[in-house]
């Protein structure tokens, strides 16, 4: 794998890399705009925060609310993460794989042009969450005094919702024994012959 930043993401999905269409190739039944994309996912993010929440309160009580200093640490160490997010995925792939920022609507991601298997796309969608995320969560309930751990497992967690939502995608829409690529900003499955 070899990764290249590319930096800022123009909007222009025809700008991002990719591979030729391969042939009886099925488009995702997905958001088409990283603007549709954004507001699906910063809605289910807000929801999976909230549930997280509650729950780490439930667990912790008081200890959730009385030191500041790891609210803080938590917070800022998941601002960190972010780019450590993408690195994860993007050593899912075996070729060349592009990491782009979005800002402005709160996003940042990497693309390839090369295919994989059902497996491995959740797997590679799933990776960063389960490390950065889903961890330190359970850690931080089997031990709430350390509420760092407790705020940076809820707002990593939170934060993949988009990658929950591919994998919810490929789950619902891709047959056994498929194949999935990235074309300009949509994922398409098909079969190989």
């Amino acid at each position: 794998m070899r990764i290249h930043y590319m930096g800022k993401y123009n909007l222009d999905p025809e700008s991002l890399p990719h591979g030729d269409h391969m042939p009886g190739a099925v488009k995702f039944k997905e958001a088409s705009t990283t603007k549709e994309l954004a507001v699906i996912a910063n809605i289910l993010s807000l929801a999976i925060f909230i549930i997280l929440l509650f729950i780490a309160i439930m667990r912790s009580g008081k200890l959730f609310f009385n030191d500041s200093f790891q609210w803080t640490t938590g917070c800022l160490f998941s601002l960190l993460m972010l780019f450590p997010h993408e690195l994860l995925h993007a050593i899912c792939f075996k070729e060349d794989v592009y990491l782009y920022t979005n800002w402005r609507q709160g996003m940042l991601f990497v693309v390839g042009p090369e295919t994989m298997s059902k497996c491995r796309f959740i797997f590679m969608s799933l990776l960063p969450n389960i490390v950065l995320g889903i961890i330190p969560y359970i850690l931080g309930m089997l031990y709430p005094q350390i509420v760092f751990l407790l705020v940076l497992g809820m707002i990593s967690v939170s934060a993949g919702a988009g990658d929950y939502y591919n994998v919810f995608n490929a789950l619902t829409q891709m047959p056994k024994g498929s194949r999935t690529y990235l074309y300009q900003f949509n994922s398409y499955w098909y079969i190989p012959k």
